[in-house]
């Protein structure tokens, strides 16, 4: 006899009670952070469309030097130039790790100052993903999680239909009613769940990593060389006298991607006195007459040889920010004379660059709108519900003095149960890791249990 169901019952039993507190964070936390954009809009209304007291108009350029002036020891970040009715918002952290956001009104007055860390947005989506406390391993138990999840869908569905849950006689389904509601609730989420796991993979620590790095090394597939290798200003556009001297460093990157709760928390080194350097309004100029509309955000040259980036971000993360897919550029001017270099857009990507622009916005709820956000919702709440339902049905089985767990048939794994666990653990790295120890774990049980049987008299 193929011995299939009973792995596969056993590993979803208990990956299902050791993951269970874990996923319930998940999904109340992505529940939280579906509708960010709605709550700060609330909650922030002074930020996001206030005006300032001052009705002096000044320009943008002004208004960045009034504030490296403010805030002493922050550099000047990123500088997000929103649609009316938002404010523009200005990014500045030190060299602590310390980020604030300083948005400006319509005459480029300060309007208010967030600290970055507290705001609702990076609360929800700290908590999303470290549980607040950024640990590296905690990521690693995330992304071994939404593996897991991957793996009980899989063996849920194989179990009812090897049950035949969904066929019973009533008279039979009766004592498996909870076991039913809990089979169908997975059925009907296993698609749009899988989904939703598969486009949080770009920020898991291995996979995420990984599946980045790779699509670097290979540029057609991911966003093209001069996205990862950005064009450099021409230098003869300063001054002799100033060429030698040393220029501001930075560690940002520029990309479009992700920007708030990926690469670009970090904030450029701004020397406002570099000779020759254009201003903002000139940039910003300049975007507008490459058809660059807002929403869009500018990043400051980096050093000397560095460009102004202007981008426009699918996936920004900054309420207000956010632009569709096909939307989505990158362009470099050169920071002597303002003019245009070039710019990589949607189109350029490779697959795996056009994964992450789609698959970022709809794992967050705003590819397409609300509707994106209630079908999300709608699968987070039956996921949480299929949970509930689970674990009650596992609760009407237990006898006192026995937790009613499942039994382990004592025989060897089929090929069938083996090849499915091995594609996964092939395609899902942590998963795999996880189920060659457990695999080890039931070898030596069956074995030990074996030969304790065969010298049984």
């Amino acid at each position: 006899m193929k011995n299939t169901f009973n792995p596969f019952q056993r590993l979803h039993f208990y990956a299902a009670c050791i993951i269970a507190p874990l996923l319930l964070t998940l999904t109340l936390s992505g529940i939280g952070y579906l509708f960010y954009t709605d709550v700060e809009k609330a909650i922030y209304k002074k930020e996001l469309f206030g005006r300032s007291e001052v009705n002096v108009e000044q320009s943008l350029d002004e208004a960045i030097h009034e504030i490296s002036s403010k805030y002493s020891g922050y550099s000047i970040g990123k500088i997000s130039v929103m649609e009316e009715p938002y404010n523009t918002r200005v990014t500045i952290s030190n060299d602590d790790g310390d980020s604030y956001y300083i948005f400006l009104d319509s005459h480029n007055q300060i309007v208010a100052a967030q600290n970055a860390k507290y705001t609702y947005a990076n609360f929800m989506r700290n908590f999303h993903s470290s549980l607040f406390t950024g640990s590296t391993f905690i990521r690693y138990l995330v992304e071994l999680t939404a593996c897991w999840t991957i793996f009980l869908i899989v063996s849920g569905i194989y179990m009812t239909f090897k049950k035949k849950l969904l066929f019973k006689a009533k008279r039979k389904i009766s004592k498996l009613k909870f076991q039913k509601i809990h089979a169908m609730l997975g059925l009907v989420i296993s698609i749009p769940l899988i989904i939703i796991v598969v486009t949080g993979i770009p920020w898991s620590v291995f996979m995420g990593s990984h599946i980045s790095k790779f699509g670097q090394e290979h540029p057609e597939l991911g966003r093209t060389e001069l996205r990862y290798n950005p064009p450099q200003s021409d230098v003869n556009e300063i001054p002799w006298a100033t060429r030698s001297l040393d220029q501001p460093a930075s560690n940002h990157t520029g990309h479009a991607g992700h920007a708030e709760h990926a690469e670009h928390h970090s904030a450029a080194r701004v020397n406002f006195n570099i000779p020759g350097q254009q201003s903002l309004e000139t940039i910003i100029n300049q975007a507008q007459a490459e058809n660059i509309t807002k929403p869009f955000s500018i990043v400051y040259p980096s050093n000397g040889q560095g460009v102004f980036t202007v981008s426009k971000g699918s996936n920004t993360g900054i309420t207000g920010l956010d632009v569709s897919p096909y939307e989505e550029t990158t362009a470099y001017f050169d920071q002597y004379s303002g003019q245009f270099i070039t710019r990589i857009n949607y189109d350029d990507y490779g697959i795996i660059g056009k994964w992450f622009t789609w698959g970022i916005p709809l794992h967050e709820g705003h590819l397409f709108g609300i509707a994106n956000k209630i079908l999300n919702l709608m699968v987070c709440l039956a996921f949480l519900a299929a949970i509930v339902i689970g674990f009650l049905s596992w609760m009407r089985k237990i006898k006192p003095g026995d937790f009613n767990m499942p039994r382990r048939i004592n025989k060897p794994w089929s090929i069938g149960a083996l090849a499915t666990v091995l594609l996964l653990g092939i395609l899902m790295p942590l998963f795999g890791i996880s189920v060659l120890v457990i695999v080890i774990i039931e070898s030596i049980i069956y074995y030990s249990t074996k030969n304790k049987m065969l010298r049984t008299p």
